[in-house]
């Protein structure tokens, strides 16, 4: 919320992004590239930086306001009948929240004209927000990664962090469906609204966003369509009915108890019920990375595409998955094998410890570069247990579980940061991992950490506010101590951990 950006400085602030240091939340590029074009493989066409790349009407939540999705229909009727389309390189979509939608826009006249602009029905689930955007053309996607070009999406979704809409994309903005659909016909995240035409009509004059905005009464004609209560009733109380069979077609097994198949790469037994109550003290434990501000819960949690080179790529490749088949880490959640490999992979997170962008540490005391998950599977051989650091904010952004799942799985003890969002302490300690605090003037910069020191990260006391200390011995034989407070909040959340975590709890008190 604290990046909303009013839409008419949109094409300025850009401007100041575009340039502006990666450390500052830019993306390090010199002003001139702005105005420059490369020319895409095999296309007669080019590509520049800030040029839109998918544009989608996506999420259960927005998709579900039919003032807005009216809206945006009306835009695209508008557009199509002045002859106004996206350029080829836009990958468009719609997913709405439920049929509902699809049946109003329909009665309304509305869809074919978002499907005349690219705006086909793609299903009504988790789509382009939650990473399952597809793919983009490949010849498109080649001129992004050879020039380093900064991509756009826009989407009327929940969620927009980095690289996890599309791993190619670099920068996204969230916003309404009709403002989707208009940025689409722009082609370029940097038009002012309402100076830049979106297009030429079928005569050659500039349309402005102006001359598609529908009227109150436009919408509140059409919003008719949207407010009859028999086609709710009609569309919900069905259930699976008119879904093709498709949900009851599939096989299921009987019994009180579910029967793990241990060939299956979707849905393994977790080994979260197995976990050992820790007593609050790590010793000799490694870095397994350093983290700085405002790390989300979506640079750590698994989203999106799996890559075929990434460790759960690899995974699924060896247990003859076709590279078509992958789908993505959303769809195999149910999977701790792929989803620990996935943990900390996202491709722009940044690791204090290397230069390289991505889910990337160094192996001590080897000083060996390899992947986070390599490394931890490396220090799992050798027994030495790990430990994060982060700055402040620690955790933001939606509650992603496997966020806290995959950090425990991977061997990490103890997160030490400058601060957390608080539902993600609270589900580090649901996973047995000991949130502690720096205190206000301390930081991974003030304490001069480089990643190839030895820890003991010691608190005597598991209870809430108490004090740790953390012992830092460096490779150069010189040692440090820090003063840590153990962010475990009320005595329910100690004894969670003391439990090894709340599922552990759970099942103790259930075989007492």
């Amino acid at each position: 919320p604290q990046d909303r950006i009013p839409l008419r400085e949109l094409k300025g602030q850009f401007g100041k992004l575009f340039s502006l240091p990666a450390k500052e939340g830019g993306y390090g590029k010199a002003p001139d590239d702005l105005t420059k074009r490369v020319p895409v493989p095999e296309k007669s066409d080019t590509l520049g930086d800030g040029d839109v790349m998918i544009a989608a009407i996506t999420s259960c939540t927005n998709t579900s306001n039919p003032g807005v999705l009216i809206t945006a229909g009306l835009l695209a009727k508008k557009a199509h009948e002045l002859g106004l389309k996206p350029a080829a390189r836009v990958k468009t979509s719609l997913a709405p929240g439920s049929r509902v939608v699809t049946d109003y826009l329909k009665n309304a006249g509305l869809l074919p004209h978002l499907q005349a602009l690219g705006f086909d029905l793609v299903g009504y689930g988790c789509t382009t927000c939650i990473g399952n955007s597809g793919p983009l053309d490949s010849n498109y996607e080649k001129a992004l990664a050879e020039n380093d070009l900064v991509g756009v999406s826009v989407l009327s979704g929940n969620r927009n962090f980095e690289a996890r809409v599309h791993q190619s994309i670099r920068a996204n903005f969230l916003m309404s469906p009709p403002l989707v659909v208009a940025f689409a016909l722009a082609g370029r995240i940097d038009t002012d609204m309402e100076n830049d035409p979106l297009g030429s009509d079928k005569d050659g004059k500039p349309v402005f966003l102006r001359d598609l905005w529908p009227s109150p009464e436009e919408i509140a004609s059409a919003m008719n369509f949207a407010a009859d209560p028999e086609n709710y009733r009609r569309r919900y109380a069905g259930g699976l009915e008119d879904d093709a069979g498709l949900w009851r077609g599939i096989e299921s097994g009987g019994g009180a108890q579910y029967e793990w198949r241990g060939d299956s790469t979707y849905i393994r037994k977790p080994p979260f019920f197995e976990l050992d109550g820790d007593a609050g003290a790590v010793r000799g434990a490694r870095a397994l990375a350093l983290l700085g501000d405002s790390v989300t819960t979506d640079h750590i949690s698994p989203a999106g595409a799996i890559k075929p080179s990434s460790p759960a790529g690899r995974y699924l490749r060896e247990r003859g998955v076709k590279i078509l088949d992958f789908n993505s880490y959303g769809a195999r959640r149910g999977n701790h094998e792929v989803m620990m490999r996935g943990t900390f992979a996202n491709v722009r997170i940044r690791n204090l410890m290397t230069d390289a962008e991505g889910g990337v540490t160094i192996h001590h005391p080897s000083g060996e570069q390899m992947s986070i998950y390599d490394a931890a599977e490396k220090y799992r051989a050798e027994k030495v247990p790990l430990l994060i650091f982060a700055g402040s904010e620690y955790g933001t952004g939606s509650s992603r579980d496997w966020a806290a799942k995959g950090t425990r799985l991977l061997g990490a003890r103890a997160v030490v940061a400058r601060g957390y969002e608080r539902i993600h302490r609270s589900n580090l300690i649901g996973m047995g991992v000991l949130p502690c605090q720096f205190r206000e003037d301390e930081s991974v910069q003030s304490l001069q950490l480089r990643g190839d020191e030895v820890f003991d990260l010691i608190a005597e006391n598991i209870a809430p506010r108490a004090k740790a200390v953390l012992k830092i011995r460096r490779a150069d034989g010189s040692e440090a101590e820090a003063e840590l407070l153990v962010r475990i909040d009320t005595p329910t959340e100690a004894e969670y951990f003391k439990r090894g975590g709340i599922l552990p709890h759970v099942l103790s008190r259930l075989a007492a």
